[in-house]
């Protein structure tokens, strides 16, 4: 049987890049991994309205530099700024003395990431709206924002059946195992009365060239 892998991980070093950026004495690392969790922990904690595609930590000396990468970052703000200095003030207290800076980037094409399109099924699932009708607007929607392929699929107690099931749709190319492919994936649970339904989605963006990291990529 063919063993499935992480598409992240696969291409880790080749045309993906980490999402955190430092270096520690061993005696530290497990620390810093700790409160690396702790922030990532309390972004996702803001909710789905917020629309954060990934967050990125960079670490240099006692500074330490949170990129947020949202789709809607006026609401991630807040009027006036309210929303960010408050994300700030409960971020200062997991790093602690450290100078902190978070930073908000925009995403330009939200049809292109995957945990977002995972996200929207995930919330129309939890509605109890149809599964199939959700994985279909979210295909459409990202082959129409750009995407050369995509892959989205459900498992488990699918409307409320007595036994669970898989069931994947697919348009386009998704070639997981070329390492240069530009594959986004996410995995989100959604929860309903019959139980956990599990919502991957693989998107196609394109081929990358080896060790071609992201140009906008944030030094502290």
């Amino acid at each position: 049987m063919g063993q499935k892998v992480n598409p992240y991980g696969f291409r880790l070093g080749v045309t993906k890049e980490w999402k955190a950026f430092w270096y520690a004495p061993k005696k530290e690392i497990p620390n810093i991994l700790f409160e690396d969790l702790m922030i990532r922990n309390k972004i996702d904690s803001l909710g789905r309205e917020v629309a954060v595609a990934s967050v990125e930590i960079y670490r240099k000396g006692d500074q330490v530099r949170v990129v947020i990468f949202t789709a809607r970052p006026g609401v991630l703000i807040g009027k006036g700024g309210s929303n960010i200095e408050r994300l700030k003030s409960e971020l200062q207290e997991i790093v602690g003395d450290k100078k902190l800076d978070v930073k908000v980037v925009e995403v330009k094409k939200p049809e292109l990431s995957a945990k977002l399109q995972a996200e929207f099924i995930v919330d129309r699932i939890e509605k109890r709206a149809s599964y199939k009708r959700a994985m279909k607007q979210t295909i459409a929607r990202t082959m129409k924002g750009g995407a050369k392929g995509i892959k989205v699929q459900c498992s488990g107690r699918l409307d409320g059946a007595e036994i669970a099931r898989t069931e994947w749709f697919k348009e386009g190319r998704v070639p997981l195992q070329t390492l240069t492919a530009d594959i986004d994936y996410a995995y989100i649970p959604a929860k309903t009365k019959f139980g956990v339904i599990g919502v991957k989605v693989w998107i196609y963006r394109g081929d990358l060239p080896v060790r071609r990291f992201r140009k906008e990529q944030v030094e502290v």
